[in-house]
């Protein structure tokens, strides 16, 4: 019996516990096909989990294979930035990574034998008559005179075609099945092309190279795949895929499925947008921290829990839907408040005299409320301190419930130190304050302050001379708009202004001058960040705003 998840099936499980119950599978064995010709989107996260929990959820494997046949887009560059992504999510492939052009000689063979089954022919119409020929949807297309060419001639001309005798473009071989089909897909598809340029793995071995759909079904089948997961795009190929599992000698059979793809609201997960994104300079490159790309997400502080949790929250379809980002949101925060450290920054500086502080001391904060097994970090306590300047108002007719913060002669408490008290303020000659002067409460350190002292909230702070310098990015949606590509809209020109927010000259707890990227912390009363990969060098430390405490977008929308 097969060992299914406890909680409801979806129908994928449905079907796979259904397969093995019956003995139609032994081993349930999965893939996951990426096309290395950009990074990993959040869509592609979802089809991760989902092949590669199959697998774990059954006791079978799932395979990381590229589907590289077509060299003028693909770069090892994503080659390995893929396998980091899938690694980081917490999966891994069983043995080597595999590659479609590992089988090129096998797909080459059978090619030949659909040749000599007269079931494929070279065709040497352009790419423009090809288009022409091939019809409309409501309109049957019409065959190629090439298309009945003996079986001596079409394995002459595809040979001619791998000796490299013809240039690009002017011929292909292609299946020959149905000109008048209602599946487009099954109109004389094209099974090689003639692409005269050197692959990432096979060199200048190959001058044609096979289509997508020629290749992808024939790995499955070399691999051993027993359910082939595809997004519901694929829908329409499924009739070819059977056709090539049924007219060659494949070693097994595999089965297509599809689900519905990831469609996220305020986001695009088209690779060719996200280059031009990357391409015209709107983004700082693939793992820019606004991009949907899952090294975007890694380097702006998501988590690889949090990513997983979305998309087991979501669930798997066979109907398309939007998600609100505000879904992915909820997991990121809801992850990053359960796991990350505490700490505190000071985004604009005011500094702070505690005028009858006699010596430093420490004070020992924990470094998550809730979560006694990360322990304890110290703070030096100083007689100058950082506040932040949005925390102090001189204006003490301010009510205490529309600002919780300092005001002229009131008192406050510091996160986790003394209850203070405001007085006395210093300006420059344009009368911009400079720094305020404060006395401290004794014995107010995680006391009650005495009888009729009455801090009006809490603020956070760090010394003056034990905080490190740092610069603060603070990253918001990419686009403004919840469809930035729907209909015939320009989706640059939903990009949003606001997307990022610089801010230089922050004071940071000490502590943090030993943080690592991809761990996220909380700064108090801010949001959460971590440590950028990409800028914090040479003494430049940069943190990345992963996302903050509350939904502001809720109240946009």
């Amino acid at each position: 019996m097969s060992e299914a998840p406890s909680k409801p099936l979806n129908f994928l499980q449905q079907i796979i516990t259904k397969d093995l119950d019956s003995g139609n599978t032994t081993k349930l064995i999965t893939r996951f096909p990426p096309e290395p010709n950009g990074y990993l989107h959040i869509g592609h996260a979802k089809s991760i989990c989902l092949n590669f929990g199959l697998a774990e959820d059954f006791g079978g494997h799932c395979n990381l294979r590229f589907d590289d046949t077509n060299p003028a887009k693909e770069d090892m560059e994503y080659v390995e930035s893929i396998q980091r992504d899938v690694e980081w999510l917490g999966f891994q492939w069983p043995g080597e990574v595999c590659y479609a052009s590992n089988y090129f000689d096998q797909f080459y063979e059978w090619a030949l034998h659909l040749i000599k089954e007269g079931k494929a022919y070279v065709c040497h119409l352009s790419p423009e008559e090809a288009k022409e020929y091939r019809g409309w949807a409501t309109k049957p297309g019409k065959e190629s005179p090439y298309r009945n060419r003996s079986v001596e001639e079409n394995l002459s001309e595809f040979e001619k075609m791998r000796a490299g005798e013809y240039e690009e473009g002017a011929c292909s071989l292609r299946a020959k099945i149905d000109m008048a089909s209602s599946n487009m897909n099954l109109r004389d598809p094209i099974l090689y092309r003639i692409r005269k340029q050197a692959h990432h793995q096979t060199g200048d071995k190959w001058c044609i190279y096979p289509s997508y759909d020629f290749a992808h079904g024939q790995g499955d089948a070399i691999e051993g795949v027993t359910h082939s997961i595809c997004t519901l795009e694929f829908a329409d190929h499924n009739p070819l895929y059977r056709w090539f599992i049924e007219n060659l000698p494949v070693p097994n059979k595999p089965v297509q499925y599809e689900f519905a793809r990831l469609e996220l609201n305020y986001t695009i997960t088209s690779k060719r947008k996200l280059k031009q994104l990357v391409d015209e300079g709107h983004v700082d490159g693939w793992d820019d921290p606004r991009m949907p790309t899952i090294s975007g997400m890694r380097r702006r502080g998501y988590g690889a829990a949090a990513i997983r949790n979305f998309c087991e929250m979501i669930g798997v379809t066979r109907s398309g839907s939007t998600i609100d980002m505000g879904q992915l949101e909820y997991c990121v925060r809801d992850s990053l408040n359960s796991d990350a450290p505490r700490a505190m920054c000071v985004m604009n500086p005011l500094r702070v005299v505690i005028t009858n502080l006699s010596e430093s001391q420490t004070m020992t904060q924990p470094v998550h409320p809730n979560r006694e097994d990360m322990g304890q970090r110290d703070l030096p306590f100083d007689r100058e301190l950082y506040i932040d300047r949005a925390d102090f108002n001189e204006d003490n007719s301010l009510s205490r419930k529309k600002f919780k913060r300092l005001v002229a002669g009131e008192y406050v408490r510091l996160r986790g130190a003394y209850v203070i008290k405001h007085e006395d303020t210093i300006k420059d000659e344009a009368g911009e304050i400079t720094e305020i002067h404060c006395s401290l409460v004794e014995g107010t350190v995680g006391e009650n302050p005495p009888e009729g002292i009455r801090p009006r909230g809490v603020i956070h702070w760090v010394s003056a001379a034990n905080s490190i310098d740092c610069e603060v990015r603070l990253y918001d949606r990419l686009f403004n708009d919840e469809a930035p590509d729907a209909g015939d809209k320009n989706f640059l020109d939903c990009l949003n202004p606001e997307s990022l927010t610089v801010v230089t000259g922050c004071k940071a707890e000490q502590s943090l001058a030993n943080a690592e990227p991809e761990v996220s912390y909380q700064f108090e009363r801010e949001g959460y960040f971590c440590l950028d990969s990409k800028h914090s060098e040479d003494g430049k430390v940069v943190f990345n705003r992963a996302i903050g405490l509350k939904d502001n977008w809720a109240s946009k929308v």
